[in-house]
């Protein structure tokens, strides 16, 4: 006997709603989606209103195609190489190999998580699309507090990119939402993720 390929739980939500930490929790190996990012020197990179920057939070700014093709190749042989990305540099400085050791489930988590939900669906690998939601006021200060210890841009930057993500944090559920996620919160999302359906078993 001999299973189907893994399936993959895509695990939203806006930047700073604990998509880690509940990843984390969950006990399933982890796909961390934003290491692929772009580089910041590609130029497909979408602009900031009025060209002061990248907008690091438009999908524009992730690679799609990529993040899929490991998805991929995580649920067909249950390994592959992902980039390792610094976002402080704003650039992959190399690659890491991510290997589901068996496990029929696997989570993929990151801000750009629901724009693969579709695709994931069509292929036929999709167990789970979650959005994590909360207060946008917990959500900014969590947000802040993680990126200003993490180095990840200069100080500026990080107060006013927090103070437009918590003004947009309910759009940006909504968006995410329509694109094929359940909203929930942390305990709910944990619950969904350990009844999530796992491939069924078949004979060669």
């Amino acid at each position: 006997m001999s299973s189907l390929p893994a399936r993959v739980i895509l695990l939203a939500g806006p930047s700073g709603s604990g998509k880690s930490s509940l990843a984390a929790r969950a006990g399933l190996p982890v796909l961390a989606l934003d290491d692929f990012y772009k580089d910041g020197d590609d130029p497909s990179l979408p602009p900031l209103p009025g060209g002061s920057g990248t907008d690091w939070d438009a999908p524009g700014s992730w690679n799609a195609d990529a993040a899929l093709a490991a998805i991929s190749a995580l649920c067909a042989e249950g390994a592959a190489d992902t980039p390792v990305y610094d976002i402080a540099a704003s650039a992959a400085t190399g690659t890491a190999r991510l290997d589901l050791g068996g496990a029929p489930l696997f989570v993929a988590e990151g801000i750009f998580a629901a724009e693969i939900v579709g695709r994931c669906r069509e292929l036929g690998v999709l167990a789970d699309a979650l959005c994590l939601r909360g207060r946008p006021s917990t959500t900014a200060r969590r947000r802040f507090l993680r990126d200003l210890r993490e180095g990840r841009k200069a100080l500026p930057f990080l107060l006013r990119r927090g103070w437009h993500l918590m003004r947009a944090e309910r759009a940006i559920v909504a968006r995410q939402v329509t694109l094929g996620c359940h909203p929930c919160g942390a305990d709910a999302a944990l619950a969904r993720i350990r009844t999530a359906p796992v491939a069924e078993v078949v004979a060669p």
